[in-house]
Parts: structure tokens; C-alpha cells; sequence
């Protein structure tokens, strides 16, 4: 799953990009509230974790102008970070549209605990559980299972899987499978995509993830 983070502190920044990297989400990282709208617009992301003071547009600004969208990515979950800690300020925060508040310094276990949590709580909203024959996948609770005993992915091969669940009909390209996987600062891994398609196939079978020559990867029909 991928995470939009929107912080103007570099060391604070880089700690929770790695952090959440770690806990197996791609992780973009933005220092600036005017860059937002743009990255919203150019790719998909399922959280927000969002500072409130923050240059060229404030976060407060960035939320409004995601609710206001009527897009789908209106709805996306949003969770607030920052010193702003009056009770005041946790209710204006949430009254703008933020599905959850969270004051600096925070513990990071608790982040990714509220980052659980809200992603489980947007997944209610829509789909909660993907199916494509005998193989099921949760994705706020990042479990899969064929014929309903647990499969063990790494956080890259859930992320690749769940890619291929979404699109079930669709045949995803290298290029898209890799934007599932690394954030903008990563360096992509040549044969990454190759390495986590072969583990799938020994995990799910080896006929359930097709390959489309010279178009990339698709579930097989049926």
C-alpha cells in the first residue's frame, strides 16, 4: 500500500519514511503543501499522514482541497501530524476532514497502529476482502489465503498480489507494478518484479499469475 507523507521537518520526514518503509508500505514524502495536489492527481495512494504547518500551502489548505475534490481520492483516509495540541486545535483539525489527529512527538509504533486502523476502516468502506478463485486477500489486514489456509508473503509480494487482485481483468506492465512497490527516492531493483512473480506462482500455484509477452503479468481467467 502506498502512504503520501507531508512533512516539512527533514529529519522527522526521513524518519518516518523509513519507518513505514520498513512496516512494508511504499512511502512518497513531500515537504511542501503546493506539491500535494499533483502527486494526488499522478498516483494512487490509500493514506495521507499530513502536517499541518507547512510551506507554500498549508496543510489545512491541503485538506480542504482533498474533500472538496468529489473524486474518489475525496474519501481518501487522512491522518493529521502535528505540535498543534489544544483541544481547540484537535477540533478544528478533525472538522476539516482529517480521519484522525496525532500530536508530535508520537511513539512510531502508535502511528503505524492509527495507519492500521485507518486503513481498516477505509477498507469497510469499499471492498473489504479481494477473491480471485481459491486465493482471498484482506488488505487493511494484509492477510491471503488459498482454500482458506493462510499464505506468508513478504510485504513486497502482498504489495505486487494485491496490485494484480485490483485489476483482475487487466494485464499490468513492469513499469506499473514497479510504482506498487518503490517510492520516488528508491532505487528500483532490476529483476524485482521477476524475483517476487516467480515466489507468487510457488505460493498460489504456478498457473494463477499469467504472463503476457512483451505486456507484463495478469491473473489467470477463469
Amino acid at each position: 500500500m502506498r502512504i503520501l507523507l507531508i512533512e516539512d521537518d527533514p529529519s522527522l520526514g526521513d524518519s518516518l519514511q523509513s519507518w513505514l518503509r520498513m512496516d512494508g508500505y511504499t512511502v512518497d514524502w513531500l515537504q511542501r503543501g503546493d506539491q500535494a495536489s499533483a502527486a494526488l492527481a499522478t498516483h494512487e495512494y490509500q493514506c495521507i499522514l499530513l502536517d499541518r504547518g507547512l510551506p507554500g500551502l498549508d496543510g489545512d489548505a491541503v485538506l480542504r482541497a482533498l474533500r472538496a475534490t468529489g473524486t474518489p481520492r475525496a474519501r481518501l483516509p487522512v491522518i493529521v501530524i502535528t505540535a498543534r495540541d489544544t483541544l481547540a486545535d484537535r477540533v478544528q483539525g478533525l472538522d476539516l476532514g482529517a480521519d484522525d489527529y496525532l500530536v508530535k512527538p508520537f511513539d512510531l509504533e502508535e502511528l503505524s497502529a492509527r495507519v492500521r486502523a485507518a486503513l481498516r476502516r477505509s477498507a469497510a468502506q469499499d471492498t473489504p476482502e479481494l477473491r480471485h478463485g481459491a486465493v482471498a486477500l484482506d488488505p487493511a489486514a494484509k492477510r491471503v489465503t488459498l482454500d482458506g489456509a493462510p499464505v506468508t508473503l513478504t510485504a513486497r509480494e502482498f504489495a505486487v498480489l494485491h496490485a494484480l487482485m485490483r485489476r483482475p481483468t487487466h494485464i499490468l506492465s513492469r513499469a506499473q507494478l514497479e510504482e506498487t512497490l518503490y517510492g520516488w527516492s528508491e532505487e528500483v531493483e532490476s529483476n524485482a518484479i521477476e524475483v517476487h512473480i516467480y515466489n507468487l506462482r510457488k505460493k498460489l500455484g504456478n498457473r494463477f499469475i499469467v504472463t503476457v509477452r512483451n505486456q507484463g503479468y495478469g491473473l489467470c481467467p477463469g
